[in-house]
């Protein structure tokens, strides 16, 4: 996950199933009319699911408003820098464009899943136990992490659409991944922290500060060793050359017609 949990195919943070990766190359090679077939769903299960958690953490009080607000006013932002800083290019088909890093890429493949399985999934079976054993306060420093990867996850497959340009599909897990490096550090603290007769079993201790550390180490790596010194430059390079070759293309035009 771009990264969704960590760099997508696209080199964003989470990647589709195969069979949703397999129905994505299709889409890519229609024209824009079928790509944008009135049967398609407006949300993908992905997003429903991680809508699904930001409602549940949302509610359950042990996430912030501070961290609510982030998320909310991340999707203002995301439709600003769209509009003002990073537009689609005018020539641009309406289909998303593709990923940076191809579909089949086995070793991104299992990167993804290893983010996938130590940002969502093992700390929300975390967070499950705890509720069961009624240590909602050794669960609470976990809970505002899995809430801003649920959300990025959401954000990211709304940018993997013909609306947004590949700099605003690479804004999402950046702006989220270096938010998430905060509540991790916190998570860290507090589990480093514990006391185990407070916290229940020394298995649910050792769990909770292995999670905690690994994920520090996952995302901080994420952030600073594959999205910022890899994925961002070809993101740019990508677009702005994009942008010079449409610039070229619309003057010969202009100047093959002048001509005439």
């Amino acid at each position: 996950m771009s990264g969704g949990v960590g760099p997508t195919a696209g080199g964003d943070d989470i990647r589709l199933p195969k069979e949703e990766e397999e129905k994505k190359k299709v889409e890519y090679h229609q024209p824009a009319a079928t790509a944008q077939s009135p049967r398609r769903r407006f949300f993908s299960l992905r997003q429903l699911n991680a809508l699904a958690v930001v409602i549940v953490l949302s509610a359950s009080g042990m996430v912030s408003a501070a961290d609510i607000a982030f998320a909310l006013f991340s999707l203002v932002y995301l439709h600003l820098l769209s509009s003002a800083a990073f537009p689609r290019s005018s020539s641009s088909s309406a289909a998303p464009d593709p990923p940076i890093f191809g579909f089949r890429n086995p070793l991104l493949a299992i990167y993804v899943s290893v983010g996938a399985l130590l940002g969502l999934l093992l700390p929300i079976a975390y967070i499950l136990d705890g509720v069961l054993a009624g240590d909602k306060e050794g669960i609470k420093a976990a809970a505002p992490h899995v809430f801003l990867l649920a959300a990025q996850v959401f954000l990211e497959n709304v940018t993997f659409s013909g609306r947004f340009s590949l700099p605003i599909r690479a804004f999402v897990p950046i702006f989220y991944n270096t938010k998430r490096l905060f509540t991790l550090a916190d998570w860290v603290r507090h589990e480093i922290g514990k006391v185990e007769d407070d916290h229940g079993s020394p298995r649910r201790l050792f769990a909770g500060r292995a999670l905690a550390v690994a994920n520090m180490g996952f995302w901080a790596f994420n952030l600073f060793g594959f999205l910022l010194p890899v994925y961002l430059p070809r993101v740019f390079k990508r677009y702005h050359c994009g942008s010079y070759d449409n610039n070229n293309n619309n003057n010969n035009k202009k100047e093959s017609l002048k001509a005439k």
